[in-house]
């Protein structure tokens, strides 16, 4: 009975011992397998496998789960059989890294223990994690994501599984910034200061400043506005029927999510603040700059913001202020009102109209009034060696940038009115030694390039697939200006430290942005249905940037089913086809140099598409 009983135990612990060899056997399979080369991305791991990489909030810096491989790996022109080290799969960021904007994380800023100064705005500002503390990882959709609403329709509407955040909707609610009914958003139009829609707001601006039919673009006068403090961007969606285009700009504070919001309804819209830093744009880029209850001090540190603004308008450009300082008659209203009305004529600003609740100044066209005021008076002139294109990471100055002296001669910007100013040759190609003939053959180049691209995309696209597009390798704004004719907008990208050809862009009815690629862009993530890369991974590896930091961050910038171009040197194509599996992203198609008449050099055409892939909490939600 006991050898009986002796044997039934050692029967029971061999039968135990299989099964729990058999279960680990089960782990490793889900766990390395499951993320193989080559997985379909559907269901992409779980909450109890989710590895996060590396980071500066996991507090583990020692861990190599995810964190950065030899950085030789990342060199482009490795030859055959010298194949670097490459990962074959990217671990998944936690779901609450849905959101994550890298150079932009309150949450960095808490634990690099940055002294800022949150009266200025610094912790709005862009501070962006060293390499060592970057994530690794693949930013996830959240529960029950789904592709997005298309435009039009996405003007008024999305899904709130996209979004996944209503408070403005309750606390804007007697604004109409936006209702939750049902599993959507939707969007009607409504404002702080127009509650009864943008369309009617925006049409009587143009009755205060008598424009033919209150239409606000003037006869194609006016075409690119700056609105700043810019809520969910209903401003910028209503003047897109007038053929007027809007950098709508927002910070990432107390009303979190609202430049998500106007990204997802496919508005342009930018991730920024007026605090200390110029804005990313060069001088003289907008006719407008709007400010509807934006709660800017526009008199703080001897009107640096104000100026700042002035630095963006171009001759004879407008400032439409809609805010209780306007028309409020209490004490602490009308002391403000008298001082920012001296900060202005200083400025030699004027009232241009002013009705109800709304002042419209305009900026001087020549430099005459500058020339006109005592000495020593405040504002004071920048200095002559001032350059008011240089941008990024540079300090406002509290000064008025003159004209030059082209400008004060014709009495303003001597730019064409929209549509012709998209091809028109502007005046400040002389900056940059250009001639209307290189303006103009780049301009025919890049059209029949965007042709050969749209046919390479065609099997996979219809007329509405696309709508946020990115030129991230903007040089003279060419590629967007070759989709004038397609439903969609572009967001220019000009290198940091490159030539400053952004105001070319502007000068072409276009919008855009300065941007260094060796670091996050500041944008949500899942913003943008299309990324033009031209030559972009060529020029970080001049600058000894890792190559799979950029993958990643246009993986996360760009939207699921979304597009990438590449265009660049073969070996920069072959580096990125080994990622493929590990970021799931499909080859779409490639164009070597004999499809395509126009290419230069060894540059290859190589056209990507995004997966959507959920985890399995997503996955569930969504079934």
């Amino acid at each position: 009975m006991m050898r009986g009983r002796s044997d039934g135990a050692q029967s029971k612990r061999l039968l135990t011992s299989v099964c729990i060899g058999a279960v680990f056997l089960v782990f490793l399979y889900v766990y390395f397998g499951s993320n193989s080369a080559g997985e379909s991305a559907l269901e992409y791991g779980s909450r109890s496998l989710r590895k996060l990489g590396s980071s500066y909030l996991s507090g583990d810096e020692d861990s190599d789960l995810g964190g950065k491989q030899d950085e030789s790996s990342f060199k482009f022109g490795l030859d055959d059989g010298e194949d670097g080290i490459v990962a074959k799969s990217f671990p998944v960021c936690d779901d609450r890294h849905s959101e994550l904007i890298p150079c932009l994380d309150r949450h960095l800023i808490y634990q690099m223990r940055l002294k800022l100064d949150l009266s200025l705005m610094e912790h709005y500002e862009r501070h962006c994690p060293l390499p060592e503390r970057r994530y690794n990882c693949l930013i996830p959709p959240p529960a029950g994501y789904k592709i997005p609403i298309k435009w039009p329709k996405s003007r008024d509407e999305v899904w709130k599984a996209n979004i996944p955040h209503t408070h403005l909707a309750h606390e804007k609610s007697d604004q109409n910034w936006m209702v939750v009914k049902g599993d959507k958003i939707n969007f009607p139009g409504g404002g702080t200061h127009f509650h009864y829609g943008a369309g009617k707001y925006i049409a009587s601006m143009a009755n205060m400043l008598n424009f033919s039919k209150d239409n606000l673009n003037n006869e194609g006068r006016l075409r690119t506005v700056l609105d700043v403090g810019c809520g969910v961007a209903s401003f910028g969606a209503y003047l897109l029927k007038s053929d007027i285009i809007a950098m709508s700009l927002a910070p990432n504070d107390v009303h979190q999510n609202q430049i998500q919001f106007a990204l997802e309804r496919g508005i342009p819209a930018f991730l920024g603040v007026l605090g200390t830093k110029r804005l990313p744009y060069p001088s003289r880029s907008f006719e407008l700059a709007h400010c509807s209850r934006c709660r800017i001090d526009w008199l703080q540190r001897d009107g640096l913001l104000l100026l700042e603004l002035d630095r963006l308008l171009r001759p004879g450009g407008y400032f439409a202020y809609s805010s209780p300082e306007a028309y409020a008659q209490d004490e602490e209203d009308l002391r403000i009102w008298r001082e920012m009305s001296a900060l202005v004529e200083r400025m030699c600003w004027r009232i241009a109209a002013k009705r109800n609740q709304t002042v419209i100044w305009q900026k001087p066209l020549t430099n005459d009034c500058y020339l006109e005021r005592e000495p020593g008076t405040h504002p004071p002139m920048c200095r002559s060696d001032d350059d008011p294109d240089a941008v990024w990471g540079v300090a406002m100055e509290a000064c008025i940038t003159p004209y030059s002296d082209q400008d004060h001669k014709t009495r303003g910007s001597g730019l064409a009115p929209w549509p012709a100013r998209l091809t028109s040759p502007p005046p400040r190609l002389a900056d940059f030694g250009y001639s209307s003939e290189m303006f103009e053959k780049n301009t025919e180049l890049w059209r029949r390039r965007v042709e050969n691209y749209w046919n390479l995309l065609s099997p996979k696209i219809s007329s509405n697939t696309l709508r946020n597009v990115m030129d991230m390798k903007a040089n003279l704004g060419s590629f967007a200006a070759a989709l004038k004719d397609k439903d969609v907008w572009v967001m220019n990208v000009i290198p940091e430290d490159g030539p400053k050809t952004l105001k070319i862009v502007y000068d072409r009815g276009l919008i855009g942005t300065t941007h260094n690629w060796c670091e996050a862009f500041s944008t949500y993530p899942r913003t943008y249905d299309l990324l033009h890369a031209w030559t972009v991974f060529s020029d970080i590896e001049k600058k000894g940037c890792s190559g799979e930091d950029l993958l990643l961050e246009m993986d996360r910038i760009l939207r699921p089913t979304g597009f990438i171009i590449i265009r660049d040197k073969q070996s920069v194509i072959e580096f990125v086809k080994k990622y493929l599996p590990a970021l799931h992203w499909d080859a779409v198609a490639t164009a070597d140099s004999t499809s395509e008449p126009d290419q230069e050099g060894d540059e290859v055409v190589f056209v990507i598409q995004k997966k959507l892939w959920l985890t399995s909490e997503s996955f569930r939600d969504t079934e």
